[in-house]
């Protein structure tokens, strides 16, 4: 899937994170909540109508409506975009995308069910119907297209580095060679990050927080991801961690679901241009990833195939 690199910049602008989004440096990486608004005056999140009486011809969607739920696969770790507090609620842009979604197929809220599915394991997730649909972060690319099917993209990102907050060796990916990098088994990032191009040794780990953890123990000297998730981890220790700033690659993020379930693909790919028209969706971004304050972009051009 070729994207313009003007709209990778642009989409990449829009996630500079502040200092002042979270505070705290207290505690372990990804303790902290990574949605939803905070404040008074902060952006409220919107609601979404639940559709009734809704009749598509998927087998995914049908066993949902005989179970009475819609189960999604999602992150738990990844602040302002899929998070889960200590209490068990989920927030972020990708569970807003995922409640958007399940409104037009007609599941309220309390009849959603969130499963943590982590990076490398979430073609099997989808093939076995653990999970009727994925939303958490999931780059869209041809060889996960002969797994499982997707609607989107309904966002953009980039890989970046992230490391401490004095270092100043690592300016870019091209300044790696000796270094240590963790990332994240199954994500694309990692498979960048291990060309022997960029001469750097590589720790894969099951979830994002554990690298960030190994980063503010000194155990590793970058981590690896997209820059939208990076970002919130910078933004809740903006005295210890920073984001390099040079995105290499271009992740374009989809719902992942069953194959060949074109009518469940075209629904949802229905429900993301729907609420990215009626505001929704914008909505729905000023109230977690836009909590930093930076300007909102459009999402990129839905692919329908």
């Amino acid at each position: 899937m070729k994207l313009r690199q003007s709209a990778a910049v642009a989409a990449i602008a829009v996630l500079a994170l502040t200092a002042t989004a979270c505070g705290g440096e207290s505690g372990n990486a990804g303790d902290k909540p990574g949605g939803g608004a905070e404040g008074k005056d902060a952006p409220k999140l919107p609601t979404y109508v639940v559709a009734k009486d809704v009749s598509i011809d998927s087998p995914v969607l049908k066993k949902a409506q005989s179970a009475g739920k819609l189960v999604f696969g999602a992150k738990s770790d990844q602040p302002f975009l899929g998070f889960e507090d200590t209490d068990g609620k989920r927030s972020g842009f990708d569970i807003e995308i995922a409640k958007m979604v399940a409104a037009d197929l007609g599941f309220a809220p309390d009849k959603l069910e969130f499963k943590t599915v982590d990076s490398n394991v979430r073609e099997t997730a989808i093939s076995k119907g653990e999970v009727d649909l994925y939303v958490g972060t999931y780059t869209i690319n041809d060889e996960r297209k002969k797994q499982v099917g997707f609607a989107g993209p309904y966002f953009l990102a980039g890989a970046d580095l992230l490391v401490r907050k004095d270092e100043s060796g690592i300016t870019g990916p091209d300044s790696l060679k000796g270094k240590t990098v963790c990332s994240i088994k199954g994500s694309t990032p990692l498979q960048e990050i291990k060309k022997p191009k960029y001469g750097a040794k590589t720790i894969e780990l099951s979830k994002y927080s554990e690298c960030v953890q190994q980063l503010l123990n000194n155990e590793v000297d970058a981590v690896t991801t997209d820059d939208a998730i990076l970002k919130g981890y910078a933004a809740q220790r903006p005295t210890k961690l920073k984001v390099i700033g040079k995105p290499f690659t271009e992740e374009p993020y989809g719902i992942g679901m069953a194959k060949d379930d074109k009518a469940l693909r075209d629904a949802v790919t229905n429900a993301l241009e729907a609420h990215q028209k009626s505001g929704d969706y914008k909505k729905a971004y000023e109230a977690t990833l836009g909590l930093s304050g930076s300007a909102y972009v459009e999402p990129p051009a839905l692919e329908r195939y």
